[in-house]
C-alpha cells in the first residue's frame, strides 16, 4: 500500500487554539502519522511546537497558565499598531521552547499571514520558527503587525482562517482540518435579546441580533487580576447598566469571529479538506488564554468521537492510492 501524506490544517482563533494540542493528542494516539503542519495565527503557533517536536512542553505550559502569568506575557505598545507588542511572549516561548529555523525541522511547516498594505496571503515557510508563527497571529488592532523581508504582516486568518490551501500546495494527499470558530454565529443567535433594551415588537422584527459580550468581559477579567483600579472601575460601571451597548474590543473581536467564518465556508466550500474537526469553543473568549486546559480537553474529545471516520477515511484513501 502507498504511504498517505497526511497534514494538518490548523485554524485561526486565539485563546480557543489551545484546542489544537488536544486534537494533536487524540490523533497521536490514533496512531495517524502527521507529515505536514500548516498554521494560522495560534494555529501557527501550536503547529509550530507540533513540527519542533515540543508540543508536550508547549501543553505544560498552558496549562500552568493562569490570569497572572498571562498579565504577565501581555507587553502593552499603544504606539506599535496593537494593543499589545507581542515581543515577549514570543520570545519567551522562544527561550522556554529553544531558537529553530523552518529549514530545520524534521516535519513540513507553513505559516500563513497577511501583507498589510496589499492585503496579499503570505506563505511563510524560511526562517525563524517563532517569528513566522509572530507574524501570523498579528490580530489586527489587538496584536502589533510584524516586519518579515521588508514587509509589514499581520494576521493570516483574515485573508486564510483554516489553510487548507497550503497543506494541499505542500504536497498533502490527504487534510485534516481544524476549525475553532463554527459555533460563533449560531451562539450569536442563541444570546438574541442578552443586552438589548426593550423595544416594540416592530422594532424587535428590524433588529439584527446582538454579539455576546463574552470576549470583552474575558479580557477585561484578564485585567483585573493585576489589581488595576481603572480596569475595575470601569467593568462595575458597565455592569451597572444593563442596557449597555458592546464595547470597542468586543466589537472588533466579533467582527474579526464573523469575518473569519465567512472567509472560511467560502474557501473550505472551494477547496474542501478530507476530513473537518469542528470543537464547540464558542463560550471561550478570544483573550481566555488562561483556560487552556479547557480547550485542550474540548479538542482532545472532539477528535475521539470522530475516530471510526478519521481512519476509516485515511484507510480507503490508501486503498484507492495503493
Amino acid at each position: 500500500m502507498a504511504e498517505v501524506k497526511v497534514a494538518l490544517a490548523l485554524g485561526s482563533g486565539a485563546a480557543r487554539g489551545w484546542a489544537h494540542i488536544g486534537v494533536i493528542k487524540a490523533l497521536e494516539e490514533m496512531g495517524v502519522r502527521i507529515n505536514v503542519v500548516a498554521g494560522t495565527s495560534i494555529g501557527s503557533l501550536v503547529g509550530a511546537g507540533y513540527a519542533s517536536g515540543r508540543l508536550a512542553e508547549i501543553e505544560e505550559w498552558v496549562c500552568e497558565m493562569g490570569r497572572w502569568e498571562v498579565w504577565n506575557l501581555l507587553d502593552f505598545g499603544f504606539n506599535q499598531g496593537g494593543l499589545i507588542g507581542g515581543e515577549k511572549v514570543f520570545n519567551k516561548a522562544r527561550e522556554q521552547f529553544g531558537a529553530k529555523n523552518i529549514e530545520d525541522l524534521p516535519m513540513t511547516y507553513g505559516a500563513v499571514a497577511t501583507d498589510l498594505y496589499s492585503g496579499r496571503e503570505m506563505w511563510l515557510r524560511k526562517g525563524d520558527l517563532y517569528d513566522v508563527s509572530r507574524a501570523s497571529c498579528a490580530m489586527p488592532g489587538v496584536l502589533a503587525p510584524a516586519a518579515i523581508n521588508g514587509r509589514w504582516l499581520i494576521d493570516g486568518g483574515l485573508v486564510n482562517p483554516v489553510p487548507v490551501s497550503l497543506c494541499r500546495a505542500l504536497d498533502a494527499d490527504f487534510v485534516i482540518a481544524v476549525h475553532l470558530n463554527s459555533q460563533l454565529t449560531s451562539k450569536a443567535l442563541e444570546q438574541r435579546g442578552r443586552n438589548i433594551p426593550p423595544q416594540t415588537e416592530t422594532e424587535q422584527v428590524q433588529r439584527q441580533p446582538e454579539i455576546e459580550n463574552n470576549d470583552e468581559t474575558g479580557f477585561l477579567d484578564n485585567l483585573r487580576s493585576s489589581g488595576q483600579h481603572y480596569f475595575e472601575t470601569v467593568k462595575d460601571r458597565f455592569r451597572a447598566n444593563p442596557h449597555k451597548p458592546p464595547g470597542m474590543f468586543s466589537v472588533m473581536s466579533s467582527a474579526i469571529d464573523i469575518m473569519q467564518e465567512r472567509i472560511t465556508k467560502t474557501r473550505m466550500a472551494g477547496d474542501p479538506p478530507d476530513i473537518l474537526i469542528q470543537p464547540k469553543l464558542g463560550h471561550i473568549g478570544i483573550m481566555e488564554f488562561q483556560r487552556g486546559n479547557e480547550a485542550i480537553d474540548i479538542g482532545y474529545e472532539t477528535t475521539h468521537r470522530m475516530r471510526d471516520l478519521i481512519m476509516d477515511e485515511i484507510e480507503l484513501y490508501r486503498q484507492r492510492s495503493g
